[in-house]
């Protein structure tokens, strides 16, 4: 090739690398964004309003609040109050302290400019293990930050509460496992798992007995490795503490491969007499922890994909109230049950009140005495108290704002868990919206990157965490997800387990289990006087109008506005509408249709606890898919702490709510939602590594 052409070509190159380094530049200096959306004075002004006005409303409660909260109660009660880490149940103690959410009158009231600002009050739940009649209350406290009164709303709030119903502080799980006194068959534990007392740790089973009143624990226990969730071991023990005196615990039952025994010191007797059938683990404490979340081979240094922002965060973030592209919300959380959301606003106009978790259950089956009966209901342990602090570029991207979290539940005082919620905008890599028009010229496209903010928590609940995500999408949808990691709950193999789950391991069964999680949504759709409406397809036979003799079935919506709690009650199985919708009728859009907002239920739900179960009734709303109630401020929750402890008369009933009360043009309408997460039968996959 001639010299002169090949300098030719060279310049031509250079050139072009120039031109395109340019275009790149400017580019990437004008990255694409989405419209910002402009709001008039009026709009801006609320926006001001609610963040001077929400976090007072909405906000948790401060460690300061928490402590003054604490110190009337301790000068107020008139008895001895000891400290909750330290209690036992013939104590007196208090054991949660929160806020208490203003009535939904008062606020929407306040926030229409027609009343007061509602006073700050706390919830505070005390256990009186020192009376003659042993008794948990709850009470109301305020005004905060300087506390005058308290009242005891126990009856109003609750159908009952059986004081051994009460949740299991730290401190009773401690003296539980001290009665215990597993160094009696400190031989079995060697010689058939090669540990003693110290390397097992036990598992929590519930509901604790078989009939109201009872408080007594099948105790599985794990070997204390890595991965300790995928190392059970056929020992249980089943511990009576119904007693508020310690003194009188004492252990019912002993389980040991297959086997029952009185108690541990007939397991010792026997095993040392060659009466028992026994067992030894082949797998040793020094072998490759196969179950450990520890990077096993070699890993590639090669980093993953990450967020970038180019021109910053587009949401605005204060205290417990966030702005993003014409959404506005708050939200706290509770310590009971999660993430709760209130006054969720899009484009100036109020469509959501509340948005909450009330609670996560697990049914497991199986053939060993804790599993066959466990039905977690997580309330118990406190979905809000079991968050931990989020880990950057995993748990949530580096770029998203971290928010710590206080709390007072199981403890002397107040606790903070850093970085315990995060808030990010998510680029889901495709788009909201596009069209190619290619069927006639001229070629267009139009299209949206599909954007949203996400507000993320996540709990870790014994073996499996939770991630809560509240997604807000850019077109007005409003998303909720939950996804379930970490462990599955095993037992040891056996075959006759195989009708329960399957092995996934040489010594481990993965147990059948389901999870169900319930939420509340109270819409309001311009205004509280709301409708549910239901709209299913259904097909007519019609003449075609061109040839009489032709009949052709058409599709044609069937519209129903449902009357009564009971026609909104969709029991799980039922055939529910295709399309399920928050109205008002007393609000047209420029069409003539009542403006509303639709709910869409997606995930599956698993066959339900049948209602003949007598535990049923502390999770009767497994029974439904779908259900809408008129609003009570009676009826807040649909579970409670207490439930899981006393199925058989459960402090909260929801199915007690469905009574067939009008809701059409009601002034205020709750929805509770069930989502069944999934039914889980277990296989090796479930392993970690």
């Amino acid at each position: 090739m001639n010299v002169k052409v090949l300098l030719t070509f060279l310049a031509l190159a250079v050139v072009a690398i120039i031109a395109l380094n340019w275009i790149l530049a400017v580019g990437l200096a004008r990255s694409p964004t989405c419209p910002v959306v402009v709001l008039n004075d009026k709009i801006h002004q609320e926006i001001e309003q609610q963040r001077n006005t929400l976090p007072w409303l909405f906000g948790d409660l401060s460690p300061e609040e928490m402590t003054s909260v604490l110190e009337y109660l301790k000068s107020h009660l008139e008895v001895k109050l000891v400290s909750c880490n330290k209690a036992l149940p013939s104590d007196n103690f208090i054991y949660l302290i929160e806020l208490q959410v203003p009535p939904k009158g008062e606020v929407l009231r306040f926030l229409n400019g027609q009343g007061s600002k509602p006073p700050r009050k706390a919830r505070a739940v005390v256990v009186f293990g020192g009376q003659a009649e042993p008794n948990v209350t709850e009470y109301i406290v305020g005004n905060l930050l300087k506390p005058t009164y308290h009242k005891d709303v126990t009856s109003q709030k609750y159908q009952g509460v059986n004081f051994n119903s009460r949740p299991l502080p730290t401190s009773e799980y401690v003296e539980i496992f001290f009665k215990m006194g597993l160094g009696k068959v400190a031989q079995v534990l060697k010689e058939s798992f090669g540990v003693d007392a110290k390397g097992l740790l036990p598992l929590d089973s519930a509901p604790r007995g078989f009939k109201s009143g009872d408080r007594e624990t099948w105790f599985p226990f794990l070997r204390n490795i890595g991965g300790l969730f995928m190392h059970p071991v056929p020992f249980e023990v089943l511990m009576d503490h119904s007693s508020k005196n310690s003194s009188d615990w004492k252990v019912k039952k002993v389980y040991y491969n297959g086997q029952y025994f009185d108690s541990l010191e007939h397991l010792a007797d026997d095993y040392s007499n060659g009466r028992v059938k026994k067992i030894m683990l082949h797998r040793k404490q020094d072998e490759p922890n196969y179950a450990s979340l520890k990077p096993r081979g070699e890993t590639r240094k090669v980093l993953p994909p990450m967020q970038y922002e180019p021109e910053g965060i587009r949401y605005h973030y204060e205290e417990n109230w966030v702005n993003y592209l014409g959404w506005n919300f708050a939200f706290r959380q509770n310590v009971e049950s999660g993430l709760q959301l209130f006054n969720i606003e899009f484009q100036g106009k109020r469509i959501v009140y509340e948005l909450s978790i009330q609670d996560l259950t697990s049914v497991y089956g199986g053939i060993t005495p804790s599993i066959m009966r466990t039905k977690f209901l997580d309330t118990a342990y406190g979905i809000g108290r079991l968050t931990n602090e989020l880990v950057m570029g995993v748990d949530c991207p580096y770029v998203a704002t971290y928010i710590d979290t206080h709390h007072f539940l199981d403890s002397e005082e107040p606790q903070t868990v850093r970085n315990s919620i995060c808030v990010f905008e998510q680029n889901f890599g495709k788009p909201l919206r596009r069209h190619t028009s290619s069927w006639f010229p001229p070629l267009s496209y139009g299209g949206l990157s599909n954007s949203a903010l996400v507000l993320r928590s996540i709990s870790t609940i014994g073996n499996y965490d939770y991630v809560f995500d509240f997604i807000f999408y850019q077109n007005g949808v409003l998303e909720t997800k939950v996804q379930a990691t970490g462990y599955a709950q095993t037992t040891f193999y056996s075959k006759d387990g195989l009708k329960y789950g399957t092995r996934i391991e040489e010594n481990i069964l993965g147990n059948i289990h389901t999870h169900f999680l319930h939420f509340k949504v109270d819409l309001d759709v311009e205004g509280t006087q709301n409708c549910f409406e239901t709209k299913d397809v259904v097909y007519e036979k019609q003449k075609n109008p061109l040839n009489p003799d032709v009949e052709e079935f058409m599709p044609t919506i069937n519209r129903q506005v449902l009357e009564t709690e009971d026609q909104a009650a969709f029991k799980v199985g039922q055939k529910t509408p295709k399309y399920l919708s928050f109205i008002n009728l007393n609000s047209n859009n420029e069409w003539g249709h009542p403006r509303g907002y639709r709910i869409r239920v997606v995930s599956y739900t698993p066959d339900n606890l049948p209602p003949e179960d007598p535990q049923e009734k502390g999770i009767s709303w497994h029974r439904y898919q779908l259900a809408v109630t008129q609003h009570k401020e009676g009826e807040r929750t649909s579970s409670s702490m207490f439930n899981q402890n006393d199925p058989w008369n459960p402090a909260v009933y929801f199915a007690g709510f469905i009574n067939n009360e009008t809701i059409k043009n009601q002034v205020t309408v709750s929805y509770n939602i069930q989502c069944g997460a999934k039914l889980s039968i277990p296989t090796p996959a479930y392993v970690s590594n």
